[in-house]
C-alpha cells in the first residue's frame, strides 16, 4: 500500500480522540434532559408541520405505518449512534465516527455530506420560518411588508401564490421596473440565533428547552382537540377496508416513509454537543434514543388524528396540513395556536442545526482538513465563535435571496447516506478495537447495524434520480476541496505535497470545466421527453392527470436554467482557482 493510500485511510484511535476532547476548551454544561429536549427541538419542525400532507396523499390513513417504517430506520441508526457516542464522545457527529473507524477519506466525505444536513438544511428551515411567521403576523393583524418575507425567485416560481405575487408587485419598491424582494425575516431569525449561540451553549439550551415545551404543548393540543371532532370511519379499520386504509398498498406506505424522513432528521444533532455534555458517555445515548421515542409516539398520534379530521385529499393542499386538519373543528382560533407552534418549531430547529454545523467544522479543522481558525474557541464565551459566525453569515445570505426548492431534498439523501456510514462504522470499530470501553453497548449489533444500513439504503431509492445527480455534484466540489487543500496537509514531505497539489488542481480544473459546460447546455442536450412510468401509485390525487411532460433534464437534473447557469459560473470560477493554485505550486517548485 502506497503512503498516499495509507494517508487516505488513516484512522484516529479512540484514546487520541479522547485526549483531544479534554483539550477542546468548550464548557460542559448540558445534562440528559437538555440533550433529550435538544433532540426533540431538532426533530419536530418543518417535517411534521409540512410533509405529513404529501405523505398521507401517498399512503392514505396508513401514513401511521409510514411513520413506523421511518422510525425503525432511524431507530436502528440511532442505536449505532448511541454506541459510538458513548465510545467517542467528541463534537463532530458522523464525521468523527467515520474518522475513528473508516479513515480520513471517508470522514471527509461524511463531513462534507453533513453540510447538506445542517447548513443547507438550515437555509430551508429559515425560509420556512419566515413563511410561517409572516402568515402568523397576518392572522393576528400585525402588518409586515410581504416583499421583505419572500425571495426574488418567488415572483417567477410557478408554485407561488398569484395573489401574493400581485401584492409584492404592487407594494414593493422597484429598480428599473423590477420589484425589490428579499427575505428579511429569514435573515433576522438566523442572525438572532447566531448571536445567541456565540454567547454560550447554556443560554441556547435554555431557550431551546422553553421552545420545545411550547411546541410539545401545541402538538398535544392538536391531538386533544382532534379527538373531540374526529371521524374514525375515515381510517377504514372498523370494519377493516384495506383499500381505504392503504389505497396504494405497500408502494404508498414506502413512498410516505421516504417523504416523512425529513420529519425525523435532527436526532443525530445531539451528538454534536458531546464536548459540552457533563457526562457524555451516559447522557448522549439517553438524548438520542429518548428524543426519537418521544417524537415517534407523537407522530403516530398526529397521523391518526389528521387523517380522521379531514379527507386525505384536503391534507395534500397547501403547505400547512395541520392547520387544514384543525380548521375542520370549526375553531378559527385553533389555527392561530398551530401557527404559533409551527413558528416555535422552526426556531428550535434553527437553533439546534446552527449549533451542530460549527462544531463539525471545528472538528474537521482540528484534524487539519480545514483552516485552523475554524477551531478557534472564544475565550470569553467558550464557544467556536468564528465558525458559528461564518455559518450564520452563509445561512443569512442564502436564505435572503435563494429559493431552495430545487436542492432541499439533498438534506434527506445526504442524511441517509451519513446514517449508513455510522451503522457501518459501528461494526468496524467492534472489529478494530473490540476491547475499548463501551458504556452503552448494543446487543445483537450485527443485525441491527445491517438492518439500519438496509432500511436507510431502501429509503434512498425512494428519492428521485435528480437527488442522486445533485448529491454527486456536491461531492465533486467536496473532493476538489479535499484533494487540493485537506489531504496534502497530511503529507509531511513538502515536495511531495506540492507535487500532489499541482496534479490535483489540474485534474479538478478539467473536471469542473466539463461539469460547467454540461450545466450550461445540458437542458438543451437532454430536452427529449423522459419515459412516463406505466406502473406506480393508483390514487389519482398522487399522480395528477394534468401533470406536465418532463424532459430528461427535468427528471435527472431538475435545475431551472437560471440556477443551472449560476452553478456553472461558480464551477468555472472554482476551475480558475484550481488553475491558479496549480501554477503557483509549479512556480514554487522551480
Amino acid at each position: 500500500m502506497s503512503s498516499w493510500t495509507e494517508r487516505l485511510f488513516a484512522r484516529r484511535s479512540v484514546s487520541e480522540l479522547h485526549a483531544q476532547s479534554e483539550r477542546s476548551g468548550l464548557k460542559r454544561a448540558l445534562g440528559p434532559i437538555d440533550l433529550v429536549l435538544l433532540g426533540v427541538g431538532a426533530i419536530i419542525g418543518a417535517g411534521i408541520f409540512g410533509t405529513i400532507g404529501q405523505a398521507a396523499g401517498a399512503a392514505g390513513p396508513a401514513v401511521v405505518l409510514s411513520f413506523v417504517v421511518t422510525a425503525i430506520a432511524c431507530g436502528l441508526a440511532g442505536l449505532c449512534y448511541a454506541e459510538l457516542t458513548s465510545v467517542v464522545p467528541i463534537a463532530g457527529s458522523a464525521y468523527t465516527y467515520a474518522y475513528a473507524t473508516l479513515g480520513q477519506f471517508v470522514a471527509w466525505i461524511i463531513g462534507w455530506d453533513l453540510i447538506l444536513e445542517y447548513a443547507i438544511g438550515n437555509v430551508g428551515v429559515a425560509i420556512s420560518w419566515a413563511d410561517y411567521a409572516w402568515a402568523l403576523m397576518d392572522q393576528v393583524g400585525i402588518p409586515f411588508p410581504v416583499w421583505l418575507a419572500k425571495d426574488p425567485r418567488y415572483l417567477t416560481d410557478a408554485a407561488s401564490d398569484p395573489a401574493v405575487v400581485a401584492l409584492i408587485r404592487s407594494s414593493a419598491p422597484a429598480i428599473a421596473g423590477q420589484p425589490i424582494c428579499f427575505n428579511l425575516l429569514a435573515v433576522l431569525i438566523t442572525a438572532f440565533i447566531t448571536i445567541l449561540l456565540v454567547r454560550g451553549v447554556r443560554e441556547s439550551a435554555t431557550l431551546n428547552n422553553a421552545i420545545v415545551l411550547l411546541k410539545l404543548g401545541v402538538l398535544l393540543f392538536v391531538i386533544g382537540i382532534g379527538v373531540l371532532y374526529w371521524d374514525t370511519s375515515r381510517w377504514g379499520l372498523a370494519p377493516f377496508d384495506a383499500h381505504k386504509f392503504a389505497p396504494n398498498g405497500w408502494t404508498g406506505i414506502a413512498k410516505g416513509a421516504g417523504l416523512l424522513f425529513f420529519s425525523y432528521i435532527g436526532f443525530d444533532a445531539v451528538s454534536t454537543a458531546a464536548e459540552e455534555t457533563k457526562k457524555p458517555s451516559r447522557d448522549l445515548p439517553i438524548g438520542i434514543l429518548g428524543s426519537l421515542a418521544i417524537c415517534t409516539v407523537l407522530y403516530i398520534a398526529i397521523g391518526f388524528v389528521a387523517t380522521a379530521l379531514v379527507p386525505v385529499e384536503e391534507l395534500m393542499r397547501g403547505a400547512d396540513p395541520l392547520n387544514t386538519a384543525v380548521a375542520a373543528t370549526g375553531k378559527a382560533w385553533a389555527k392561530t395556536v398551530v401557527s404559533v407552534g409551527a413558528t416555535a418549531s422552526m426556531t428550535a430547529v434553527l437553533l439546534v442545526f446552527q449549533l451542530g454545523q460549527p462544531r463539525i467544522l471545528m472538528s474537521m479543522s482540528r484534524d487539519g482538513l480545514l483552516p485552523p481558525w475554524f477551531a478557534r474557541i472564544s475565550p470569553k464565551y467558550g464557544t467556536p465563535a468564528a465558525s458559528t459566525i461564518l455559518t450564520g453569515v452563509v445561512v443569512c445570505a442564502f436564505s435572503a435571496l435563494a429559493n431552495i426548492a430545487e436542492i432541499v431534498n439533498l438534506v434527506n439523501i445526504g442524511t441517509l447516506f451519513a446514517f449508513i456510514i455510522v451503522c457501518a462504522g459501528t461494526l468496524v470499530l467492534r472489529y478494530k478495537e473490540p476491547d475499548v470501553a463501551r458504556p452503552f453497548r448494543v446487543r445483537a449489533i450485527w443485525p441491527i447495524a445491517i438492518g439500519g444500513m438496509g432500511t436507510c439504503a431502501y429509503l434512498m431509492t425512494t428519492l428521485g434520480p435528480e437527488n442522486w445527480s445533485r448529491l454527486a455534484l456536491w461531492f465533486v466540489v467536496g473532493l476538489d476541496v479535499y484533494f487540493v487543500f485537506g489531504f496534502p496537509r497530511s503529507l509531511e514531505d513538502l515536495s511531495a505535497r506540492a507535487a500532489f497539489t499541482r496534479k490535483a488542481c489540474t485534474v479538478f480544473a478539467v473536471v469542473l470545466a466539463l461539469l460547467a459546460a454540461f450545466l450550461w447546455k445540458g437542458d438543451a442536450w437532454l430536452s427529449a421527453p423522459a419515459p412516463v412510468p406505466t406502473e406506480g401509485l393508483s390514487a389519482p390525487s398522487v399522480i395528477p392527470t394534468d401533470a406536465p411532460i418532463l424532459s430528461l433534464w427535468d427528471k435527472w437534473i431538475g435545475f431551472p436554467p437560471g440556477l443551472a447557469h449560476g452553478i456553472a459560473i461558480f464551477l468555472v470560477l472554482l476551475a480558475v482557482w484550481n488553475l491558479a493554485g496549480s501554477r503557483a505550486r509549479a512556480q514554487a517548485g522551480r
